[in-house]
């Protein structure tokens, strides 16, 4: 991608739906109390905007349908949780009991997926700010409905942008899934420099992979949950699937271009083949960024940043350097890959073309590749002990949030004490690694923005220009929050102030800032110290169940690739499933070691073990995606050779599985019936098998250790 300016930045940024949102929150919740303003009823405005800001809360990207159910719910779940904190709120054991039990209770919708949890997360918020008596002048049940009323007033709105632009969610999630691919693309690009380290690249692989995972999941939901998008009569919805399914094809492909880096950089050390690669790579990577940005910005493709011609001149200097004695054989199977990805390209920038036509895919199939939330009550019930995480967290929630109550209660520095327990809400997470980057990310946002708030109010004396300073620190709040916390709690701490401001709720700018900034360090430091002390939950002893998983990913990968050469083959559709599992494994296995190694230095158990099975299990992926692409350019079956070499990969990783997790039963194994051939020349196919069997042996060694 060709580097763009600040300017242009912001402007590609005012594209995305992360800023739509941030109109749509900031419209939601700032109208209300403008418009009751006018008539001098700022009390009641302000109401139903905190309605409409906890249901905002709850309106996560996501299917339309998921999205109006988590709504809905989140207006009544406000709704009796406004009602009941209000009717009690003046006395204070009582306040204590509410607090304790409620702030359980809705961390357990943790179990039920994100969605749920942030419908928990609105409640605990319209809990929070309702403790204070005397806040309201209004009474218990009409402050209650009125909470309901702008929770249904955000909810119509959020259904009045999602009408006028039924597709713009599932467009942009898709576009910015295929960027990632491209970003992914370009580390792939660094393997053939030395200006980052071998083992570096592949942490910074891993992870990003980790990004793919995710937003290929996302775009999943979005596409294959969304009715209007499955049975589109027009193409528009057929075209996104389209599109999904060939850039999850170019991902596979980019895995697929694994080798031994180390060796062939000291092979073609001197020689400029290797800039060439990296140099066209690099193009691959614009290309495919490229095509996300399109889609992200509803505009056709008029660029190309590869040519047929690019690949030529790279095929050129492979044959003078073979010419010249070298064996390049590595090479020209990575510039055979290259080859398909820039075909595959090429058909995704041909699909904006409106007059395309794609066939239409089998819906109950396309719904196979996303995962269904069960809300099942056995799910609460069976998790209510010990051996659970989030039972865990629950109960550390609710009895750190009832200390900060009574801190609130005792050092109180203003009429604000009810942040404290804001700051515990939403810093406090399940996992150690989060908690302690919330923490972080909290106090540094709030610091700035709160001398940010001050300056602002002290310097700008003008109320016309103060509410245009809310309204742009608002909208930046809600654009941004989501996917950059810490920048949002700085625009987010400014805005909180100057509507201080207004409502005439401190006399003394400095003395609310220090207020907000005391109470926040107070709420990160009760929250911070509670992870550690408080029925701590580390990741190391969860790590387990993550390693037998991926095993049994790639081995059930490995059989669907050999099953494809088999009597009986498997289905594109089986075959594709076992594909996204693999993904989906490593992105939660690499995942789980990221947050592990954000844990205490003394709570880190095998970290080296574990680093080099994350890897050689990427590695082993990254082959089994370049076996199935031998296996579709070899017209040859499997001969006896190689499958002894299949059978032993599998003896391998069914040892690997059975040392790491005591309770399998060891009967992973399919039945292969396989048409041997007499030909013993497809040496490439051998060849794989043989770093696939060497690897497994490697993967089954490590897994003891660990």
């Amino acid at each position: 991608m060709k580097k763009t300016n600040p300017i242009d930045d912001f402007r590609n940024f005012m594209f995305t739906q992360y800023f739509s949102d941030g109109v749509k929150v900031t419209l939601g919740v700032l109208l209300p109390s403008l418009a009751f303003f006018q008539f001098g009823m700022i009390e009641t405005g302000i109401t139903l905007s905190l309605g409409a800001l906890c249901v905002s809360i709850a309106d996560t990207p996501g299917p339309w349908l998921h999205r109006k159910n988590g709504m809905l719910v989140c207006s009544l779940f406000i709704f009796f949780t406004a009602l009941l904190t209000v009717s009690i709120n003046t006395n204070v054991y009582f306040v204590a009991v509410e607090i304790f039990l409620l702030c359980f209770l809705f961390s357990m919708f943790y179990l039920y997926g994100s969605r749920a949890a942030s419908v928990g997360t609105a409640a605990l918020l319209i809990m929070a700010l309702g403790i204070i008596p005397g806040k309201t002048s209004i009474k218990p049940f009409e402050h209650s409905f009125l909470v309901l009323g702008g929770g249904i007033w955000y909810f119509l709105l959020s259904t009045l942008f999602s009408t006028l632009r039924p597709y713009r969610y599932a467009q942009h999630t898709l576009g910015e899934s295929i960027s990632e691919v491209g970003k992914y693309m370009r580390l792939r690009a660094r393997f053939y420099g030395n200006e980052v380290s071998v083992e570096d690249n592949f942490k910074a692989l891993v992870d990003q992979q980790v990004k793919v995972s995710e937003l290929q999941d996302n775009v999943r939901d979005a596409l294959f949950k969304t009715r209007e998008l499955m049975n589109e009569s027009t193409n528009a919805g057929r075209l996104m699937v389209q599109m999904f399914v060939d850039t999850v094809d170019i991902f596979e492909q980019t895995m697929a271009t694994h080798n031994d880096y180390n060796s062939i950089r000291d092979r073609f050390s001197g020689l400029d083949i290797l800039p060439a690669f990296a140099i066209t790579i690099e193009k691959v990577a614009d290309e495919i960024e490229y095509i996300g940005f399109c889609l992200i910005h509803q505009q056709k493709p008029t660029e190309r940043y590869l040519s047929i011609s690019d690949l030529d001149k790279l095929k050129a200097k492979i044959d003078e350097l073979e010419q010249q004695g070298n064996s390049m054989l590595i090479l020209k199977k990575i510039l055979i890959n290259l080859r398909n990805i820039y075909n595959k390209t090429a058909d995704i920038a041909n699909y904006f073309d409106k007059e395309t036509m794609v066939t239409k895919r089998n819906t109950a199939e396309l719904s196979r590749f996303v995962s269904h939330q069960s809300f099942d009550w056995k799910i609460f019930k069976n998790n209510l002990n010990f051996d659970s995480g989030i039972f865990k967290y629950s109960l550390r929630l609710a009895i750190i949030c009832l200390v900060g109550f009574f801190v609130g209660k005792l050092f109180s520095l203003g009429h604000h004490s009810y942040w404290i327990i804001l700051t515990i809400l939403v810093i406090m997470k399940p996992g150690f690694s989060s908690t302690k980057q919330r923490n972080y990310e909290r106090v540094i946002g709030t610091v700035i923005g709160g001398i940010l708030g001050a300056l602002i109010l002290m310097i700008v004396k003008d109320e016309t220009a103060r509410f245009v300073i809310l309204l742009a620190f608002m909208l930046a709040t809600y654009s941004i929050i989501r996917i950059k916390y810490v920048l949002g709690v700085i625009f987010m701490t400014p805005f909180i102030l100057i509507l201080f401001s207004f409502l005439n709720a401190a006399n003394n700018t400095t003395e609310i800032a220090s207020e907000r900034i005391i109470d926040t360090l107070i709420g990160s430091f009760l929250a911070i110290v509670s992870s550690y002390i408080l029925f701590p939950d580390w990741e190391s002893t969860q790590f387990k169940q993550f390693l037998p998983k991926m095993i049994k990913a790639n081995l059930n990968y490995f059989e669907h690739i050999i099953l494809r050469q088999s009597l009986l083959p498997t289905s594109v559709t089986e075959y594709k499933l076992a594909r996204k599992n693999v993904y989906v494994n490593t992105a939660n296995l690499a995942g789980a070691f990221q947050r592990m190694m954000q844990e205490p230095k003394s709570k880190q158990h095998h970290i080296k073990e574990i680093h080099k099975f994350v890897v050689l299990n990427h590695i082993l992926s990254s082959y089994l995606a370049n076996l199935s692409a031998n296996f579709n350019e070899s017209s040859s079956t499997i001969n006896s050779e190689q499958l002894k070499l299949i059978r032993k990969t599998r003896f391998y990783l069914e040892e690997a599985i059975e040392k790491i997790d005591s309770k399998t039963d060891g009967s992973t194994q399919t039945k292969l019936h396989i048409h041997l051939s007499d030909k013993e020349n497809d040496s490439q196919v051998t060849e794989q098998l043989e770093l696939i069997t060497n690897l497994s042996a490697e993967i089954s060694k490590i897994s003891e250790k660990i």
